[in-house]
């Protein structure tokens, strides 16, 4: 059950309409920088609300509201994300991996990367990279004086200038084994910009045992509600386009990576750590795990 947000914000008695929502004009709260509009939603904001986060605002909210609306189980298909992300990192560590390159990696919330990894492994280091500007302030809060895990405020689609920003290279030691996490965010990212490159050139700077793990939103299976959530953030109004995709095109976007077992499945059968109901086949989202 999805857990309402705990911040209320005030709400004026001047609505504005906002690319066709009525969208009520709100103080800013002090943690949303100047440049940040609050009143069109954000994917990282509306995660969090599905996540029972309280970084989130009334424009977000009623976007979520229509997804929701479509996928009732949308919230329960973000936190399968979250306990996939928790295992994959107890994994990963387990092989000796202890660089995390979290991209797209959104507002923090309990159970984040960093948490996860330096519980399994003390000399963990992870990287942040989001491009929305409140996923980042709240990083950089949350991780104030942790100097194993850092932020950067960057753009996943722009592997070139990720990779060779002064503090990707010196947080990271691209000459041992990284984790690329790409979880629940490639979705995002239309066939145009070439999901599949923009894989293969984070990989390409990687080394022998380093990994690339995905999730990624499917309606694969004829599930009419992810569908229906897809036709929600394809309107006008979104924060993003969507593009949901099929196990076999999630595995194209591994190129030659070696993919471990089970191979691209769904997200609660990857690896489970109990076993996992029929409703598990039919849902609305994919993981999949390559060694390089």
């Amino acid at each position: 059950m999805r857990t309402e947000p705990q911040v209320k914000v005030q709400v004026s008695d001047t609505d504005d309409r906002v690319r066709g929502y009525e969208v009520d004009r709100v103080d800013r709260p002090s943690w949303a920088p100047d440049e940040v509009d609050i009143t069109r939603p954000s994917v990282a904001r509306v995660y969090d609300y599905y996540l029972g986060g309280s970084h989130n605002f009334e424009a977000d909210r009623r976007f979520a509201e229509q997804v929701l609306d479509a996928l009732p189980e949308m919230a329960t298909v973000a936190q399968a994300n979250r306990s996939f992300l928790r295992r994959i990192v107890r994994h990963l560590c387990a092989q000796g991996v202890t660089q995390f390159l979290d991209l797209g990696s959104g507002i923090p919330t309990a159970g984040n990367v960093h948490e996860i990894a330096s519980a399994e492994c003390t000399d963990a280091r992870v990287l942040y990279v989001d491009n929305d500007p409140i996923a980042v302030v709240h990083s950089r809060a949350l991780l104030d004086g942790d100097d194993r895990t850092e932020v950067l405020a960057g753009d996943l689609t722009r592997p070139e200038q990720v990779l060779e920003h002064p503090l990707t290279r010196a947080h990271l030691d691209l000459s041992r084994p990284v984790a690329v996490l790409l979880v629940s965010v490639l979705h995002f990212v239309g066939d145009e910009l070439d999901p599949a490159g923009i894989i293969r050139a984070y990989a390409d700077a990687t080394v022998p045992g380093s990994h690339v793990v995905i999730t990624h939103a499917s309606d694969e299976g004829g599930h009419s509600g992810a569908s229906r959530a897809q036709n929600v953030y394809n309107r006008d109004q979104s924060p993003n386009q969507m593009r949901m995709r099929s196990a076999d095109e999630v595995r194209t976007l591994f190129g030659d990576l070696e993919l471990l077992d089970p191979g691209v499945v769904r997200i609660p059968l990857w690896r489970p750590d109990s076993p996992v109901g029929p409703e598990g086949q039919r849902y609305p989202g994919l993981a999949g795990v390559a060694r390089h």
